[in-house]
């Protein structure tokens, strides 16, 4: 089984002195090269506002493509997930889909560069028939038996008894191949359920709650103990022989915090990694903190 642990983004201001030499501060372009130096993958969050355009992608691929082994996972546009899926418009959901498949999941796969492609369903997107209906109608427009796909649960009513699946969200997963985001977050309990050869872990932390404004990131600087990153060390080693490959993003990276406790979670499962020390100063070293490009 392969373990693939890297963090939400990138391009931080406030990692530069802590992650990032303070020689790269006005050095942007060599953030990532610098990044995928310790962790062979990242979760881009920009596609979510907006589906790329080509210079976008191509931008990627060239920046990618030199780095040995290093993939960019993605989530959905917005459009897709908050906007048509949420007013239960599966075929424009599933047009809108299958546009952002073509110009930009195609093209990073065929480079070598694709992880997985990850639909963050709205917090108000509630379990019911109207609901299963139109996600099917999403999952079967895209080619999930060619690509990585998973979805991330943020409603308590897809959720049955303690912290399993509703049945028929299960199922339908299931006959996709699509993976149940776990999740470690406050108000959400991780998803039990395997539902593809893949997994997707993604840790928020535990002082802050999910919202749908993605502009409001500057409290995500919560930092995991060790104790608290052993159970999820456990649960991964338990995914293996139920899965080909896991994939675990950090999203506390305010002040770099992310970069810390990804390289704590890789040394738990004696995933051999280049060591770096990150500075846990509280003082801001760069100023404010902005989205990853």
């Amino acid at each position: 089984m392969s373990v693939l642990i890297g963090c939400n983004g990138w391009s931080y201001e406030d990692w530069v002195g802590r992650f990032y030499p303070a020689a790269l501060a006005r050095k942007k372009e060599e953030w990532l090269r610098y990044y995928a130096s310790y962790f062979p993958t990242v979760e881009v969050n920009n596609t979510f506002h907006r589906n790329p355009n080509e210079i976008m992608v191509n931008g990627w691929i060239r920046k990618g493509k030199p780095l040995k082994g290093f993939e960019y996972s993605l989530k959905m546009p917005r459009t897709v997930t908050h906007d048509a899926m949420m007013a239960m418009d599966g075929n424009k959901a599933s047009m809108e889909a299958t546009v952002f498949e073509e110009t930009c999941v195609r093209m990073l796969a065929e480079n070598g560069l694709l992880g997985t492609v990850m639909l963050q369903l709205p917090l108000t997107f509630q379990f019911g028939d109207e609901a299963l209906r139109t996600m099917e109608t999403v999952l079967a427009s895209l080619e999930t038996d060619k690509y990585r796909y998973a979805v991330e649960f943020r409603d308590r009513s897809w959720i049955d008894d303690g912290a399993s699946l509703h049945p028929q969200a299960s199922r339908l997963l299931s006959s996709y191949n699509v993976a149940a985001v776990k999740v470690d977050e406050v108000t959400f309990p991780p998803i039990q359920d395997t539902t593809a050869d893949h997994a997707y872990i993604k840790l928020y932390g535990r002082e802050r709650e999910w919202s749908d404004d993605e502009d409001q990131r500057i409290g995500q600087d919560y930092l995991y103990s060790e104790d608290e990153l052993r159970p999820w060390a456990e649960t991964i080693s338990r995914l293996d022989g139920e899965v080909d490959d896991v994939r675990v993003y950090f999203d506390n990276t305010g002040r770099a915090r992310g970069t810390k406790n990804a390289f704590q979670l890789m040394s738990l499962l004696s995933i051999p990694h280049r060591e770096k020390e990150v500075h846990m100063d509280d003082q801001p070293m760069m100023g404010s903190y902005i989205l990853h490009r």
